[in-house]
């Protein structure tokens, strides 16, 4: 049987005298969950001794004044205000997770829920909303402004969100007498859990108002008109606050999140706030040089191919790419590809004759490095 003298409470759980105030509360947690009755049925009377001596320990230390005197004064300095069964709910609501998988229930002593002990409503934050929205890429460049249509529950007009048939009133609950809690025996304390009839209101409505349903919501839809920034992506979200669902009991409305979804574009690829784009040349085009038109988002601009280009040289063009909602502008990036023709006329194959016979080539590996297009020029030279 256990002992009736009182151990030291740092002891109990476990902690030295300078551990701080997280220790102690993991340290209880640990203790709570290795001697609850209901996880020692071997032997009850002694989990059940080890785990109020822990509570007991957790309820002094945990707090600074209590904790102060019984540094100073040991068990004498708290006698008469240490473990008083009716502040045990204090304890357990900041270990809900724990205690509620023991005992199967999350509103341990009223700490779950959406009601105060006793019956009072407490304000609940309403739901927040998803909406996905598509978009043209260039919406998407540009920024738009849009009207959006969301469907949510909002508070029933007809019984303004009591449930209840105008003038029909409330009435005690009938399951927990008005208490809005119901009171179970767990071993050798006492636990509350909310009324699941009245949701812990301590009142049910005598007649349902038709509009509802007794509900006290509707669904409804809403438009709204949301400003969408230039240059937003794939996956990025857009908040827009107390446009979710209306709290309940007065609380305030959740937000709505708009998640963005953008088209891809036909020949621009996108990466980040740059784009990419491939644009095609003739053999003469790279090997002179000249003057051509690239598409950008503002329409088609000259670019400049110098002399000797090679295929797959990449040009840069600054601050023609897409806005980035965070600031600044990304850039255009054009990848010339020399396009080989795949029938020649005889004209254009006399030509590419006489060319071959002026341009000698020989066809071995060029090394790592090294620039082909040096090599070429040095024919010419």
């Amino acid at each position: 049987m256990p002992s009736t003298s009182k151990r030291d409470y740092y002891e109990v759980l476990e902690v030295t005298r300078e551990a701080t105030s997280e220790q102690i509360k993991s340290a209880y947690r640990k203790a709570a969950l290795k001697h609850h009755p209901d996880r020692n049925p071997e032997n009850k009377a002694d989990a059940e001794h080890k785990f109020r001596e822990a509570s007991e320990a957790y309820s002094v230390l945990s707090d600074p004044q209590k904790r102060a005197a019984y540094d100073r004064y040991g068990h004498a300095g708290i006698s008469g205000q240490v473990f008083d069964t009716s502040n045990m709910g204090t304890i357990f609501e900041e270990f809900q997770d724990v205690f509620g998988d023991i005992f199967g229930f999350q509103d341990i002593f009223g700490g779950g829920g959406g009601r105060r002990r006793g019956g009072r409503s407490r304000a609940q934050r309403g739901a927040d909303l998803r909406y996905d929205l598509k978009l043209s890429f260039e919406d998407a460049a540009a920024g738009v402004k849009t009207k959006i249509k969301i469907p949510r529950m909002e508070n029933c007009e007809a019984c303004k969100g009591t449930g209840a048939k105008p003038g029909s009133g409330m009435q005690s609950c009938g399951t927990c007498k008005g208490r809005g809690q119901l009171h179970y025996q767990q071993g050798f304390f006492a636990v509350s859990r909310t009324c699941p009839a009245c949701g812990g209101a301590g009142q049910t409505i005598k007649e349902s108002c038709a509009e509802c349903r007794g509900q006290g919501r509707i669904e409804r839809s809403r438009t709204i008109e949301v400003a969408i920034p230039a240059g937003v992506d794939n996956g990025m979200r857009l908040r827009v606050p107390g446009e979710g669902e209306p709290g309940a009991n007065g609380g305030p409305a959740g937000d709505l999140y708009v998640f963005i979804e953008v088209h891809e574009h036909s020949f621009f690829e996108r990466r980040g706030a740059d784009l990419y784009c491939n644009i095609p040349i003739t053999i003469s085009q790279a090997a002179l040089g000249a003057e051509i038109r690239v598409p950008t988002l503002n329409g088609d601009e000259g670019l400049s191919i110098p002399e000797g280009t090679q295929p797959g040289t990449l040009f840069r063009k600054k601050g023609k790419g897409l806005p980035d909602p965070h600031g600044g502008k990304g850039d255009l990036y054009v990848n010339v590809r020399v396009a080989i023709p795949s029938k020649l006329t005889k004209e254009q194959k006399a030509l590419f004759e006489q060319l071959h016979r002026v341009v000698k080539v020989e066809n071995k590996p060029v090394e790592r490095g090294s620039s082909f297009f040096d090599k070429v020029k040095d024919i010419f030279s």
